[in-house]
This record gives structure tokens, sequence and C-alpha cells, in this order.
């Protein structure tokens, strides 16, 4: 007999996290609990507005198939009754993590993926004055970190990126705009970040406007985030990015995030593994997807003024497992 509780949790940050798209201070998830037979499985999903999600939409999608899971949908059947995103992650967790502790192994070893002991994850530098990114940049790397991602608006660019690299010479760094900057001066600014050693650019401009980059010639890769969901995706992302972030709200768990990952690769993507605002059951779920990728960026939980108990084991720039 299964039973299925819904929930939303707020968890406060110790510093507010600003991007393009404005300042959160509290990470806001809706959390899933599938019992069975006295086993719990837990799923967390983070609404995202940016896709039209809220709090209540989600919870009241997952509300809508409890009957079904309560009668023992399986994932493949979760993966036609909700489509792609937050509220269909939160269930496709809770149904991995009761599986595998009804068969008393990990995650991992549920999908038969081999785990190295550390990860390196991104820790990401928030929108700010050029000196108190680089500042901030510069204390990340001398307590560990050695991949950054900086977060950008379309304000000066030249002067936040050229202060960070000044400050962190050895450090590998990804830029994220989030959609906010035109296709107007694109090829200025990614020559400047190409010019300053920086790895890849992730999503400048808005997935409305992806055309622009079929014929457009840059000097450092450049990923998909916002344009990429699924596997549906992927048509019109050839030939306009090199990379895909795949995070599991938008995927709708970790069951289309393998599946999305597999055909990338096959038709040449490189994978980023990325994470909304959440705690460390987020990025448990997210585990088996780690190895296939060339960038992680991890570090939700450590946001977080407290994470959840128990949670994953982080150090500045590494996941410990």
């Amino acid at each position: 007999m299964r039973s299925l509780r819904v929930f939303e949790e707020s968890w406060p940050l110790h510093t507010p996290f600003v991007i393009a798209r404005g300042s959160r201070s509290e990470a806001k998830v809706v959390v899933v609990e599938v019992e069975e037979d006295g086993v719990k499985g837990v799923g967390e999903c983070t609404p995202y507005p940016r896709y039209g999600e809220s709090i209540a939409s989600v919870m009241a999608q997952i509300v809508t198939i409890t009957d079904a899971i309560e009668k023992g949908a399986t994932r493949a059947d979760v993966q036609h009754l909700l489509s792609a995103g937050a509220a269909r992650n939160a269930v496709d967790s809770a149904l991995w993590n009761l599986e595998g502790r009804q068969k008393n192994v990990t995650l991992s070893q549920l999908t038969g993926v081999d785990q190295h002991d550390t990860i390196t994850t991104a820790q990401t530098v928030v929108i700010g004055e050029p000196e108190a990114m680089a500042s901030c940049a510069k204390i990340l790397w001398q307590k560990g970190a050695r991949l950054l991602k900086v977060k950008l608006d379309d304000h000066l660019i030249s002067e936040r990126i050229v202060a960070i690299r000044t400050a962190v010479p050895e450090a590998t760094i990804i830029v994220d705009a989030n959609e906010s900057w035109s296709i107007d001066g694109l090829a200025a600014r990614c020559q400047l970040l190409a010019d300053v050693g920086v790895a890849m650019l992730e999503q400048p401009l808005p997935a409305s406007e992806d055309a622009a980059l079929a014929n457009f010639i840059h000097p450092l890769p450049i990923c998909a985030d916002e344009s990429c969901h699924t596997r549906d995706s992927l048509t019109t992302l050839k030939g306009r990015y090199e990379m895909i972030n795949i995070k599991l709200d938008k995927t709708g768990g970790l069951t289309e995030a393998l599946a999305l990952a597999e055909e990338a690769k096959a038709q040449g993507f490189a994978i980023m593994a990325g994470c909304m605002l959440c705690t460390s059951r987020a990025i448990a779920a997210m585990l088996p997807l780690i190895p296939q990728v060339r960038f992680a960026d991890l570090d939700g939980p450590t946001w977080l003024a407290v994470d959840v108990e128990p949670g994953l084991r982080f150090t500045t720039g590494l996941l410990h497992l």
C-alpha cells in the first residue's frame, strides 16, 4: 500500500543570490514523500517563475496524480502523467529514492554508475560591483574553489570579468548571462570572454532568440540552459550551441535527464549539470548524471543558512561522497 504526501518548505539563504533576473533571499521548495510498506522515498523540486511555475501550481499538479501514484504508478507512467518540469521532478525523484531504499542501495548503484569520492562543483559569484565580485572570487579561490560560475547582466561586463580574472588568474571561469544579452554586441563580448580565458558562456540570449546563433561564429563554447529542457529541445539547438545544461527541474527528473544526456552526447553536445537553489536532497537525486558532465554546478545547498539533515558534505568547490 502506497501513500503520497506533498508539502512546501522555505530555506533562508546566508547571502542574497543576485542574478540578471533579480535577487533571492530564500529557497522555496516542494517536497514529495512516497511511502510504501513502511519505506519512504523523498523527492524535492524548486518551482521556477521563469517557466510559469509557482509553489501552488506545482503542488496542484502533483495532487492531480496522487491517486495514480498511490495505486502503483511507476516512473515510466509518471513521464506521461505529468509534463516536464518541477512537479514531475519531485515525484520522479521520490520514486527513485523509494526504490533505492527498498533495495538498500545508493542511487548511483541503482543506476549502475560509478562515482568518484569527490566531485568538483562550480561556486557561484553573484552580480555586484566589479570590486566586490573580484573579492568574492578571490576568497572562493583561497578556500579551494577551482571552478567559478560568474553571473552577469547587461552592465559593466568588461569591468566585472577583467576584475575577476585579475583576482583569480588560474581559476576556470564560466559565465552565465541568464538571457540578459542581445545579439547586438554579442560578438565583441564573446571575444572579450575568450581573451580573458573564460571556458564557456551560458545562455547569453533569451531562449526565444536562439535563431540568431545559427550562423554566429564565436570563439568559446556557448551552453543552452533556458533553451534546453528535454530531448525534444535538441533539434533546434543543433548548430547554435556546443553544450547543454541539464537540470532535473527542467527535465522533470532523473529519468528524462539520463535519456537527454545520452541523446545529447550522441549528437555531439557536451554536458553541464546544474541546479536551482535547493537542499542536498535535490543534488543527491542527480548524482548518477555527474560522471558524464564536463562542468558540474551543484552549489545550491551551499547558499543555505542551514541545509536539510542528513545533508551532503560540501567544502568550497567540492562535494564529498
